[in-house]
């Protein structure tokens, strides 16, 4: 049988349709558009991971946004949720720039990998659990084709609970009692990760204020200084947030 890769990953997932609600969700959605992308081709699949193959910080968020990704056929990009990610990855040295509105717009990612718990668009940004659980594949696989991380980034509590989950299928110790998810949170998961998290920057936290640009820079400076500890990482690690 041939090895797994990273290319066959994304294979599988564009051609998913393990989901009938979410199938015919992505879909309609690309055949009826929003007034302003009306002209635009929607991708309408489900969006795969992308970014360094080598990273040591994994991000991860809750599925594409319906005129975002399932619009544009990457995660992240399209939509401001993105513009609010991609501006911290850019100030961290992890992106080459602080933008992204289309695969082909140069955006380039350095020791990082960007994916979601869930591949498909969801009715109101709600998937469900039967859904969680069909994905969960996904980022098992994901997770065993990205050997050098040890960082991950969770952007919400739900995200922050689909990698512990993972963590468990993966046939990996998760911490008792379960960590509990709040933004700045930091949970060891042995042998070598570190599980960060983050206020998702969604539109709803982002314009009232519960998430800040700079309380998300704080998490991706974090994930930094924790990428570039060597070998297996200590209990503490000088934080130079302050």
């Amino acid at each position: 049988m041939a090895a797994d890769s990273l290319e066959a990953l994304r294979g599988d997932v564009v051609s998913c349709r393990r989901c009938p609600r979410l199938v015919a969700y992505r879909e309609r959605v690309a055949r009826t558009k929003v007034a302003r992308f009306r002209d635009s081709a929607y991708w309408g699949r489900p969006v795969p991971g992308f970014g360094d193959s080598r990273a040591r910080v994994l991000v991860v968020g809750l599925a594409p946004a319906a005129h975002g990704g399932n619009r544009t056929g990457r995660v992240f990009t399209g939509d401001r949720s993105g513009d609010w990610l991609f501006r911290a990855l850019h100030r961290a040295r992890f992106a080459n720039q602080a933008t992204s509105v289309s695969p082909g717009d140069g955006l380039r990612l350095r020791d990082v990998y960007i994916t979601a718990a869930v591949r498909c668009a969801p009715p109101q940004n709600h998937p469900t659990p039967p859904e969680f659980e069909r994905c969960r594949s996904f980022l098992a696989r994901e997770v065993a084709l990205l050997p050098h991380v040890h960082v991950v980034v969770a952007l919400g509590g739900t995200a922050w609970g689909a990698v512990l989950r993972t963590w468990a299928v993966l046939g990996r110790d998760v911490p008792r009692p379960r960590p509990p998810f709040a933004h700045g949170a930091e949970a060891r998961l042995p042998p070598r990760w570190v599980l960060l998290g983050s206020y998702h920057p969604s539109q709803r936290n982002t314009s009232t204020g519960l998430l800040r640009e700079a309380m998300l820079d704080d998490v991706v400076r974090r994930a930094r200084v924790l990428a570039e500890v060597p070998g297996d990482l200590p209990r503490a690690v000088k934080d130079d947030r302050t």
